[in-house]
């Protein structure tokens, strides 16, 4: 009896991460075939594609890796750059901790491999209503894990039919940024922002050698809005 009721409700956490999971993987499909055909058309090789996607698995971070692989920057750059963006893991794997006390090491590992901002997002809610498990969000982030190294790879083969420029793929990445841009702009705090980001990038660029300019404006740039929201929120209080 109780094998047939572990096996239950081992089933049935499954299940619910399955089905937390598939919205996220439907988005991932077409993000993770972009990226891996931009990769492609950036230099990289299937294999290299794949490395990325596991090694890393965060989809802004490696857009931006490809970005500056197709632009020439140097290794130092790339990883210094791909390491501010992912800082933000730390404050989401930080507010999920709460609900993972004492839990083995093993299993934290192979949470913490799997979080991304959708997850988080997902097994936040989850988490804060009551009615999730552990296991539930372990098999939601793996499982998005898995769809988002597939989809990167398989746009890697996918790009060697694409010729270089067809469908506006060389205006894709912009593209991209652009929108993420738009949908973070959603008060006031984040227009200056972003509006200090531009000056910033500008200004680094010219006075600064190399790629170092990225590095510069987005710390700049992330200094400057916490501050701004800071002395937001005294105003307010007062």
């Amino acid at each position: 009896m109780n094998c047939c009721r572990n096996s239950g409700q081992n089933t049935g956490y499954l299940k619910a991460g399955l089905s937390a999971a598939w919205p996220i993987c439907l988005g991932f499909v077409p993000i993770g075939l972009s990226l891996g055909v931009l990769a492609q058309k950036g230099g990289l090789i299937p294999w290299q594609i794949a490395v990325m996607s596991v090694l890393v698995f965060a989809g802004s971070s490696q857009f931006i890796a490809v970005a500056m692989i197709g632009g020439g920057a140097s290794i130092p750059a790339i990883v210094a750059t791909t390491f501010v963006v992912n800082l933000r893991h730390l404050l989401m794997s930080s507010a999920l901790a709460v609900h993972f006390q004492g839990v083995s090491r093993r299993f934290l590992v192979l949470f913490a491999y799997g979080v991304t901002d959708e997850s988080f997002a997902a097994n936040m809610a989850r988490f804060t209503s009551g009615e999730w498990d552990r296991r539930s969000a372990l098999t939601l982030n793996q499982l998005t894990n898995a769809i988002w190294i597939i989809s990167t790879v398989a746009g890697a083969y996918l790009g060697q039919f694409i010729p270089a420029g067809a469908f506006g793929i060389d205006y894709a990445l912009t593209g991209m940024f652009i929108c993420l841009l738009v949908f973070q702009l959603r008060n006031r705090i984040f227009a200056i922002t972003a509006v200090i980001s531009t000056i910033c990038s500008l200004l680094a660029y010219i006075w600064l050698p190399g790629n170092i300019y990225v590095i510069v404006a987005s710390c700049l740039a992330a200094t400057a809005g916490f501050l701004l929201k800071r002395i937001w929120r005294s105003r307010v209080v007062l």
